[in-house]
């Protein structure tokens, strides 16, 4: 399992986003791998490891790359996506829901609770469970101790700290969390000038072309 977050623990975010990536070891996923860096070399692009905000903005590790290259990455990375063996659960909330740390964490725990009890005999098959999470957040991290420790054994969960540069599924994971933002701004007419430059004006055409192809492995 690799999680993920958008929005921040200081309030300035409209919306809180939290994105669960759950892959099966067994299950290889070199050949889109080797596919994606090919495409990437074949149409001149920078292999960097994914991130969606800073992709859009132009910032971080984009920065100085034309939108034309960051709109191909983008692309790039979903058709990837797309290609790679692994289902998922996303969590979202206003922040006018969950307007301060303890109570998001609170609620968090609680949906998450309920989500694995409803699957819990996904993850009984697995004799272990592996927790990937880099520790930005600390509600973040103690809604996740507290649902997983109750709700799985506690000898098969196994928490590991982890860089988004070193695991292709927490890019996704991150992905995902971009692309629910963008539903949620959609539904809420919040697009912004960059959010149509990555995905058009339409919400039926967003939903069309990025959502529902997304959406089709959700757990």
């Amino acid at each position: 399992m690799f999680c993920d977050e958008s929005g921040g623990e200081n309030g300035h975010s409209r919306y809180c986003i939290i994105a669960l990536v759950f892959h099966e070891q067994g299950e290889g996923f070199d050949d889109a791998l080797v596919r994606y860096r090919r495409a990437l070399r074949d149409a001149s692009l920078e292999d960097v490891p994914f991130h969606a905000s800073p992709l859009m903005y132009g910032k971080g590790d984009y920065a100085g790359m034309s939108l034309e290259d960051r709109k191909g990455l983008f692309m790039s990375f979903f058709i990837l996506q797309k290609a790679l063996p692994y289902r998922f659960k996303v969590f979202s909330y206003r922040r006018s829901e969950v307007p301060e740390p303890e109570k998001f964490t609170a609620r968090f725990q609680k949906d998450l609770a309920v989500f694995l009890e409803q699957n819990l005999s996904f993850f009984q098959d697995f004799d272990k469970v592996k927790i990937y999470y880099d520790g930005g957040q600390d509600m973040v991290t103690r809604a996740l101790h507290d649902a997983l420790d109750r709700e799985l054994s506690k000898e098969a969960v196994v928490y590991k700290a982890a860089r988004a540069q070193e695991y292709v599924f927490f890019q996704v994971a991150d992905f995902l969390c971009a692309m629910e933002l963008a539903a949620l701004k959609f539904a809420a007419h919040e697009i912004t000038a960059t959010d149509e430059k990555f995905f058009g004006a339409s919400p039926s055409k967003f939903k069309k072309l990025y959502l529902r192809q997304v959406r089709s492995k959700e757990l």
